[in-house]
């Protein structure tokens, strides 16, 4: 297999999603499992769009988990990252949807957040081979919540430093991850301080800045290259290089919204991958960039699932056209 060239670490699980719309968890009659897990997600999106990606994450050695270690390979993402832990479990996690179909993640079923086998990647088993050919590492922030896995975030932060390896971090904030929500906002900003590009929601934004402007944000960071703001239905606010624009969400017909974030970042590396990020100085370029990785989500949006939703390359190119024609 080729080497990756985006490295995602992180997460992989099952997404238990109701069948039952607009029904609070206690009222929910069945689910359908999908696999998911943030940095898995932009891993698989990327292996669909043709750009070679790798996961690194622990899983359990069980069903759940062999089942996830295939998709991987199925999808053609790299799994030399992968750690097992034998007694730990895959994470499950069970997810209640609107009747619009935005979702909310509902806990873990009868486990604590903190037993699943995500919670122990080791930092002295991150396969260093990956990073001194990647060019990108995709972070989120729900494995900072354990002390093994902030070790290796840490860990895998030092070797893309080493490397040369720019640094996507997506917030993706999820208290239910955390045992103490109350200590995620300084570890938060302490990661976005050793990113390059900041994904987050406006929520997030408010959350952390209390603001939407991505130019603000950037500003006040002052080490970022770029920062992204996304916001469902009311689209996409962007800084990258210093060029500031929003781009409108593109009207569909919404099924589920689980993982469109994550197909956004998908979408926008492998632009960045494609044309470089030195393009990113030319403001027209920047936001086709930010046009296409909204046209990812705004698809995987349109159909169950995370990885299962995510479209292909030219799917996303045939959409972008329609949009692009009079009428």
């Amino acid at each position: 297999m080729t080497k990756p060239r985006v490295l995602c670490l992180g997460e992989i699980l099952y997404d238990f999603l109701a069948d039952q719309a607009g029904l609070p968890l206690e009222q929910v009659q069945s689910w359908t499992p999908y696999p998911g897990g943030a940095p898995a997600n932009v891993a698989c999106g990327l292996a669909k769009l043709g750009t070679t990606s790798g996961f690194i994450g622990c899983i359990g050695e069980d069903d759940l988990g062999n089942s996830l270690v295939d998709l991987l390979q199925k999808v053609g993402v790299d799994g030399t990252g992968i750690q097992r832990h034998p007694t730990a479990p895959t994470r499950a996690v069970y997810v209640v949807r609107s009747e619009t179909g935005d979702r909310t993640f509902a806990g873990f079923g009868k486990h604590d957040t903190s037993v699943f086998a995500d919670t122990h990647l080791q930092a002295s088993k991150l396969p260093v081979s990956l990073f001194e050919d990647a060019e990108f590492l995709v972070l989120g922030t729900l494995e900072m919540a354990y002390p093994d896995s902030r070790e290796a975030i840490q860990q895998a932060l030092e070797l893309a430093d080493q490397y040369y390896l720019k640094v996507l971090l997506d917030v993706n904030w999820r208290p239910v991850f955390w045992t103490d929500p109350a200590i995620a906002p300084a570890i938060i900003h302490d990661l976005v301080e050793r990113a390059d590009f900041l994904k987050l929601s406006d929520e997030e934004a408010e959350w952390l800045y209390e603001t939407t402007d991505a130019g603000v944000i950037a500003h006040r960071v002052g080490s970022l290259e770029g920062v992204l703001v996304t916001g469902g239905e009311k689209g996409c606010a962007y800084c990258l290089s210093g060029h500031e624009g929003r781009v409108p969400a593109f009207a569909v017909e919404v099924e589920d919204t689980t993982g469109a974030g994550d197909s956004f970042a998908a979408g926008l590396l492998h632009q960045l991958c494609r044309r470089g990020i030195q393009s990113l100085q030319d403001p027209v370029v920047a936001r086709d960039m930010v046009l296409y990785a909204s046209a990812m989500g705004a698809l995987t949006a349109t159909r169950p699932g995370a990885i299962a939703a995510q479209p292909t390359a030219a799917e996303v190119e045939a959409f972008l056209y329609l949009q692009q024609q009079p009428g």
